[in-house]
């Protein structure tokens, strides 16, 4: 199979892993030293993730488990567009916490993907509604 180079076809490739839970190509959607910025102030998360690894084990892994166990997310990409090697992808994201509160989020993300990796995210979302969800006792 052919996978496609283009940066926006990598970043549907991407979100639709997450979505799917296919930790295989989510791990091989990015460059060893791709960087994720999760802006705002968000316990555990609330930082620049650095390496491949660290960001798929760490932050996309830690981030799992703040969520009830067997209830799986639902992910769904909404809006994506780009120019070059700048793509920004829009998603949503549903499930219930580990505390049981619903947790239903609107996320915008720049990716930039250069050879066909994703070398870097800007992640945008509603931190507040993060915080008060994933970490009632800290809100």
């Amino acid at each position: 199979m052919i996978i496609s180079t283009d940066p926006k076809a990598v970043v549907v490739r991407y979100v639709e892993a997450v979505r799917d839970g296919n930790l295989g190509v989510i791990r091989d959607s990015f460059a060893l030293d791709a960087t994720w910025e999760y802006l705002g102030e968000v316990p555990m998360l609330g930082r620049t993730w650095q390496g491949r690894d660290t960001i798929v084990d760490e932050f996309l892994g830690g981030a799992g488990t703040l969520f009830a166990p067997d209830t799986g997310a639902e992910v769904e990409l909404v809006n994506i567009f780009g120019e070059g090697e700048q793509v920004l992808a829009e998603w949503t994201s549903k499930a219930t916490a580990r505390s049981g509160a619903a947790y239903d989020n609107r996320c915008a993300g720049i990716f930039t993907v250069r050879d066909g990796l994703i070398v870097s995210v800007r992640e945008y979302c509603d931190t507040l509604h993060v915080v008060r969800s994933l970490f009632p006792d800290q809100a």
